[in-house]
């Protein structure tokens, strides 16, 4: 496993585009094991995260971002906000000598290895919601999925803020996959 987390997230990314250029049309309104959020929800999330990543990296505050990216930003083209969102973001990962040391998110500053890790498991956990949601094949990558567990099983400060995951749940099985899931409060 790599030292750092920001290598892999170039790869999360690119997944995540193939998942989302893969919804069916009638799919965008489905339902996602995210209980609040629709298909098209569910990557209207990905896309305000991914478009603020950049800013987060530069080392601009919360404050400085402000609200750009609330709201829609998918309007009549999903797939095509996702995708300018993801070539906002992608590159920016792989440029980790011009990162801020630290970056402001609704934790407040953190460094930014741990904002790597927290972006790196969203990716993995929702890339399995939009599968299930959108009636893909719901395997997902396997360094993705044990980078995620080995940092749940340190103290995230993800899992201790406000309840952007739900409660665990018992696992269906052994396989990482499902232990990962369980442990954000999905049912695989």
């Amino acid at each position: 496993m790599p030292a750092d987390a920001r290598v892999l997230l170039p790869g999360a990314i690119d997944r995540f585009t193939a998942r989302v250029h893969a919804v069916a049309p009638d799919r965008w309104d489905a339902p996602t094991p995210c209980s609040a959020w629709s298909v098209r929800d569910l990557v209207n999330h990905l896309c305000s995260e991914h478009a603020w990543a950049p800013h987060e990296l530069a080392g601009e505050s919360m404050e400085e971002v402000g609200d750009r990216y609330d709201g829609d930003l998918l309007a009549d083209d999903p797939v095509g906000a996702w995708d300018r969102a993801a070539a906002r973001s992608r590159p920016r990962w792989t440029a980790t000598a011009e990162h801020a040391p630290r970056v402001h998110t609704i934790f407040g500053w953190i460094p930014v290895e741990e904002y790597a890790e927290q972006m790196l498991l969203d990716l993995t956990v929702h890339e399995w919601d939009l599968a299930r949601g959108a009636g893909l094949d719901e395997r997902v990558d396997p360094a993705g999925v044990e980078r995620a567990l080995a940092y749940l099983d340190g103290t995230p400060v993800m899992l201790s803020g406000p309840g952007l995951f739900a409660d665990p749940v018992s696992p269906r099985g052994t396989e990482p996959q499902d232990v990962l899931l369980a442990r954000v409060g999905r049912r695989s």
